[in-house]
């Protein structure tokens, strides 16, 4: 039996690249008494209910509401035992040009889905969150640290009640609406390929890996964590080689709001961190919150001065594996 059997999942932002592989994953391997689809976006919700029917799937139900508004989302979660929260503004331009909206989607939208899921009864939240929340430059990744923060301290302000929330965090999606792969495909009919900077890296993670690590951390997490996957990086140069290996390149510059480097555990938060085989998670720092939770499964506190940052990773991607991850 698995934790999902015979409980009721919702799916906030669940018509996006996540949202979808999810409901693959979960409809494939476990038998939910219902799973979710909670998003804004009727013509996607058809869109999607031609692959994934309410009549080929009982369990399955569509739900058209925002984040945004709380009373839809008490509406929502009555009787759901496990919210996954994918439902964000992300896209960094457009962030920066509409910052009220993005506060409202990302920051706003997560203080609403922590006081529904408390009042509610709901047993687990898991937010998705970035690497562009940890030491954020851009009006995203502030939003996203800020909407972390936020969904973490959910559990003190649950209290008394059962509820509790944790964090996963990881890098750029292979697969995604996201993902500069489309854009590389797109561009190499023109012959050239742009280059931000070739120094850049990124943390890369296909949409099944990032789907499953979510569904595992909502089976092990205690409430309070923030996890993190040990996943590769890779240069974008060698990104560019892989997709378009017979075009030329062109340095255009960083983008506003853009990193050479990103990082998944700063510094700051090393202290918290404990590491395991293939994930780090980020304790919190709750009175209540036993140092021995983890541990006694086998994490290791990371060395002090520790950072997980693309550029300092240990597991990197070649050209041929970036080849293979692409065609797939």
């Amino acid at each position: 039996m698995s934790i999902f059997d015979n409980k009721t999942i919702l799916i906030t932002g669940g018509t996006g690249s996540f949202g979808k592989k999810c409901v693959e994953i979960i409809l494939k391997e476990y038998t939910p008494e219902k799973l979710i689809i909670f998003s804004r976006d009727e013509l996607k919700q058809f869109e999607m209910s031609q692959v994934f029917s309410e009549k080929d799937y009982g369990c399955l139900r569509y739900f058209i509401g925002d984040v945004r508004d709380k009373d839809r989302l008490y509406r929502a979660f009555y009787g759901v035992d496990y919210v996954i929260h994918a439902a964000a503004l992300k896209q960094v331009p457009a962030c920066e040009r509409n910052p009220f909206e993005a506060i409202q989607t990302n920051v706003m939208g997560a203080e609403n889905v922590i006081n529904a899921a408390i009042d509610c009864g709901v047993k687990k939240v898991v937010a998705l969150s970035t690497d562009k929340a940890a030491n954020p430059i851009n009006l995203y990744g502030a939003t996203k640290l800020c909407s972390d923060k936020l969904i973490i301290a959910g559990n003190s302000y649950a209290g008394w009640k059962e509820t509790r929330f944790f964090v996963v965090r990881y890098g750029n999606v292979i697969g995604s609406r996201g993902s500069v792969i489309p854009y590389f495909k797109k561009m190499r009919e023109t012959g050239v390929i742009p280059i931000t900077d070739p120094r850049m890296t990124r943390f890369w993670i296909t949409l099944e890996e990032g789907v499953r690590f979510v569904l595992k951390c909502l089976d092990f997490a205690e409430g309070g964590e923030i996890c993190i996957p040990k996943i590769p990086s890779m240069n974008i140069m060698d990104l560019a080689k892989a997709i378009a290996p017979d075009c030329k390149h062109e340095i255009i510059g960083i983008r506003p709001g853009e990193k050479i480097h990103e990082v998944l555990v700063t510094e700051d938060d090393a202290r918290h961190t404990l590491e395991f085989n293939d994930y780090f998670i980020v304790e919190p720092e709750f009175q209540w919150w036993s140092e021995k939770t983890h541990i006694s499964n086998g994490g290791k506190p990371v060395k002090e001065g520790f950072a997980y940052a693309s550029n300092l990773n240990d597991k990197w991607l070649t050209v041929e594996e970036l080849v293979r991850m692409v065609q797939d």
